[in-house]
């Protein structure tokens, strides 16, 4: 065989490897939501059922976390690719060294709340003065708190806190649990979980009112993983922009396949009427005021740099970093 025929062979089997369409391996990618699955999350599981990641090249593990502050700390210790958490929170782990960046943005704006049960007499914040209000450690919605009391003219020391299980919090708050009348929740999720078990509607003060402008819940990746991996970055928010973009147009079937995934209540009616309300939240959220074109999955500046002062003006947050530091668009399609 001369050496012209061995070329014309190598040529001709690549080409035909190339015509066969024989793909590399999925890579593997494991996302750690904030907590166990609920409607916020219907947008991953739609990606999933509908093959959006596994058309991306993504062989996609979604695992239920607990709190925003483990999912991001599992990222940073490379257990988890991917975090869907708290924005705040995530700033808050970075800016002590953590290796985490913000590559994409799904809840545009904070849905955090206090929620006070409607038997207790609180017409405003400064009535909760003396009061136990329950929540649960790692939860994003812890960070903000402090602004909320000083707003309303109240130390951290006027209330008591009180950290419950997540599985028990909606439990707890409903029985009163250590004599709490309120707790400390996402609007997206905690009024619908509260109603489904039996609960009154509750009264609630949404943080927004009381001056704390915030990013809500990023796709959060370590910092080591977007210089090594960029394509598998790309790919990953680009497929998870797909599933919330067709989600807002079905957000029914969005449901039912994570009913599918998950089971259980959730497959059924009650289930799925309750992750809808939820997921109703999350999609009047995906864009902020500033995000003037709307374009889904962006890290919008001015609302990070907003944020960011927040949290140095009252959480004592320590950076001579900008805010464009702690997150990335050059992954956002």
């Amino acid at each position: 065989m001369n050496r012209k025929h061995v070329i014309l062979t190598s040529m001709f089997a690549a080409t035909l490897i190339a015509s066969m369409g024989i793909a590399k391996a999925a890579d593997d990618v494991r996302l750690r939501l904030n907590w166990m699955y609920y409607g916020s999350h219907a947008g991953f599981a739609y990606g999933k059922d509908k093959g959006y990641y596994k058309d991306a090249g993504i062989d996609l593990d979604i695992r239920s976390g607990n709190g925003s502050g483990s999912a991001h700390r599992l990222v940073a210790n490379n257990d988890s690719t991917f975090a869907y958490g708290s924005c705040a929170s995530m700033l808050n782990l970075a800016a002590k060294g953590a290796p985490l960046i913000s590559v994409g943005v799904i809840d545009a704006m904070g849905t955090e709340a206090v929620i006070v049960r409607p038997d207790a007499g609180v017409k405003a914040i400064g009535d909760l003065k003396g009061k136990t209000i329950l929540t649960t450690a790692n939860a994003g919605v812890n960070t903000f708190f402090p602004l909320v009391l000083q707003a309303a003219g109240l130390k951290e020391g006027d209330v008591t806190i009180t950290n419950v299980p997540d599985g028990a919090l909606v439990s707890s708050y409903l029985q009163g649990a250590g004599g709490a009348v309120a707790m400390l929740g996402g609007l997206d999720d905690k009024p619908a979980e509260i109603k489904a078990n039996g609960g009154a509607t509750p009264v609630t003060f949404p943080y927004s009112d009381f001056g704390v402008n915030q990013v809500g819940y990023c796709i959060v990746a370590n910092i080591d993983t977007v210089k090594s991996k960029p394509d598998l970055v790309k790919s990953f928010v680009a497929a998870t922009v797909k599933a919330y973009k067709e989600t807002e147009a079905n957000p029914d079937a969005a449901v039912a396949s994570m009913a599918d995934i998950v089971g259980g209540s959730m497959a059924e009616e009650q289930g799925k009427a309750q992750a809808r309300a939820v997921l109703d939240v999350t999609l009047s959220v995906l864009y902020s005021k500033a995000n003037k074109d709307k374009k889904l999955g962006m890290n919008v500046p001015a609302d990070w740099d907003d944020m960011l002062a927040l949290m140095k003006k009252y959480n004592d947050l320590q950076t001579d970093k900008p805010a464009s530091a702690f997150y990335t668009n050059d992954f956002v399609p």
